[in-house]
C-alpha cells in the first residue's frame, strides 16, 4: 500500500512539473521599452534641421525609433476543411457439384460428396475535419529594435482584469516601416514571424482545462 501511495505521489509530481506555466503580468520579456532621453545640449549650426531635436520641422510622426508605439489591428481569421472517404468490397464464391462415378453419385456415410464456399468482406471509412478561428481587436506595441534594413521589431501585451480572472493578448513580430499607416497603425496580417497569444488566467480559465490525470488518459501513452 505504501508503494502505491509513493508511486502516485511521484506520478503527480511529474505531471505537475510538466504543466505549462501560466503567463504572469510584468513579464520581463514583454516589459515596455523606454526610449533614451534626448540630449539637452544643442549645437547651433544655423540650420532649421537639428538631428538632436526629438521632433522638428522635417521629422516624420510615423513610428521609426526604439520606444515608439504602433497600434496593431488584429485581423486574424483561419479556416480549414478536410474530408476523406474510402470503401472496399470483396466477394468470393466457390462451389463443387456432386461428384459422380460410374456407379452413380459418390457418397460418404450416405451423403453425396459436394462442397460450397462463400466469402464476403467489406470495409468502409469516412473522416471529416472542419476548423475555423478568428481574432479581432487591437493592441498597442513598442518598437524594441530597428534592424539594419529599416524593419521594426515590435513587442507588447495587454491585460484586462475581469471578475473571475485576467484576459491577456501578447504579440511579437517584425513590421516593415512602409506598412505602418500615417496614424501609426498596422494590420496583423502584415507582421512577419508574428507570435500572437490570447488566453486567460484564473478560475474561469482553469475550468476549461483538463487535469493532468485526464490528459494522461486521453494522451498517446494510454494503451487503450
Amino acid at each position: 500500500m505504501k508503494q502505491i501511495t509513493v508511486s502516485l505521489f511521484v506520478l503527480s509530481l511529474a505531471a505537475c512539473t510538466s504543466l505549462p506555466n501560466d503567463p504572469v503580468k510584468n513579464d520581463p520579456e514583454f516589459a515596455p521599452v523606454i526610449p533614451e532621453d534626448p540630449e539637452t545640449q544643442v549645437v547651433q549650426t544655423g540650420s532649421l534641421f537639428q538631428d538632436k531635436y526629438a521632433n522638428n520641422l522635417y521629422s516624420d510622426i510615423k513610428a521609426h525609433r526604439v520606444g515608439d508605439i504602433i497600434t496593431v489591428n488584429l485581423e486574424e481569421s483561419t479556416s480549414a476543411k478536410k474530408k476523406a472517404k474510402s470503401g472496399l468490397d470483396k466477394s468470393n464464391s466457390f462451389n463443387l457439384d456432386q461428384v459422380t462415378i460410374p456407379g452413380g453419385v459418390a457418397k460418404i456415410g450416405g451423403n453425396p460428396i459436394e462442397l460450397g464456399l462463400g466469402q464476403t468482406s467489406a470495409f468502409s471509412a469516412q473522416g471529416q475535419a472542419d476548423q475555423s478561428n478568428s481574432l479581432n481587436g487591437n493592441i498597442s506595441v513598442n518598437v524594441v529594435k530597428v534592424l539594419s534594413n529599416g524593419n521594426l521589431v515590435v513587442r507588447g501585451e495587454k491585460w484586462i482584469m475581469l471578475n473571475n480572472g485576467d484576459e491577456f493578448v501578447r504579440l511579437t513580430g517584425i513590421v516593415r516601416a512602409e506598412d505602418v499607416a500615417s496614424d501609426n497603425t498596422v494590420s496583423s496580417m502584415r507582421i512577419a514571424n508574428a507570435r500572437i497569444q490570447y488566453g486567460g488566467t484564473g478560475d474561469f480559465a482553469n475550468t476549461q482545462r483538463q487535469g493532468w490525470l485526464t490528459k494522461f488518459f486521453n494522451g498517446p501513452f494510454w494503451p487503450l
